[in-house]
């Protein structure tokens, strides 16, 4: 039986890369979206054109009180795709950005950061655990943004060091299931991530490009095979790490 991935977040950038990375290994997909339902459909398609199964669920990380009906809806998913009630792996990917000076900032934007990066990834966690397999896998993206700072990004960066934490805590007491967790952050990298900023403005790529140790902004070609690579039956001793994929961004 291929190993089973939930991605959220699948149906665009890093997800959907990271999707179509695991398919490539051979592993089938569960995405989810949150409005863009055809971008989830194409997605879907990709992966079946690769031979492998795959399946959408719409579901808003900011809404935590829904995860329990989520986690009934991914269940009957499993047995009518799959035939199977369990999943092998979870990433956690699911996020927006929001740049704005800690002086400037409000508590509104703050709340959705926090919400979306920090309250989701752990209450979805934990309304999939009864899902998740003794032995899987787990991994929430961060950020190469709580290493080294860039302005307008404090909030958000704030948030992701939270998930580094969370991270840590979640392989040790997980352990127990022989479930790994892993933290994986990405540096800058050319998606619609943010409004699609390091990828649309010339000035800000070059900018990034220059003081990244590789000599260019990352692309999610460089994310998503990383992520694929973590699940691999040969990285089960890796767990409580954070792997920054920046190319060397702010060294």
């Amino acid at each position: 039986m291929p190993p089973l991935t939930l991605v959220t977040g699948g149906s665009r950038g890093l997800g959907r890369n990271t999707a179509l990375s695991i398919a490539r290994k051979g592993g089938d997909v569960l995405i989810t979206y949150r409005s863009r339902a055809d971008a989830a459909d194409a997605v879907i398609a990709e992966i079946e054109a690769l031979g492998r199964k795959a399946c959408a669920l719409q579901l808003d990380m900011s809404e935590p009180s829904r995860f329990p009906a989520f986690a009934d809806s991914v269940k009957a998913a499993l047995q009518e795709t799959w035939n199977r009630s369990s999943l092998d792996h979870l990433v956690n990917n699911a996020g927006e950005g929001i740049n704005v000076p800690l002086a400037e900032i409000r508590e509104a934007q703050f709340v959705t950061l926090f919400s979306v990066h920090v309250k989701g990834p752990l209450f979805l966690t934990q309304a999939l655990l009864p899902l998740i397999a003794d032995g899987g896998r787990i991994v929430n993206i961060s950020s190469g943004l709580t290493r080294f700072t860039y302005p307008g990004y404090g909030a958000y960066a704030a948030a992701k060091g939270a998930v580094e934490v969370l991270t840590r805590y979640m392989a040790k007491e997980l352990g127990p299931r022989g479930i790994s967790v892993n933290t994986v952050a990405p540096g800058a990298v050319e998606t619609d991530f943010g409004g699609g900023a390091v990828r649309d403005t010339p000035g800000l790529n070059q900018q990034i490009a220059a003081i990244t140790a590789l000599g260019r902004v990352g692309l999610p070609d460089d994310i998503g095979p990383v992520i694929a690579n973590l699940l691999a039956p040969d990285n089960h001793w890796i767990t409580a790490q954070r792997i920054e994929v920046s190319g060397g961004q702010g060294l």
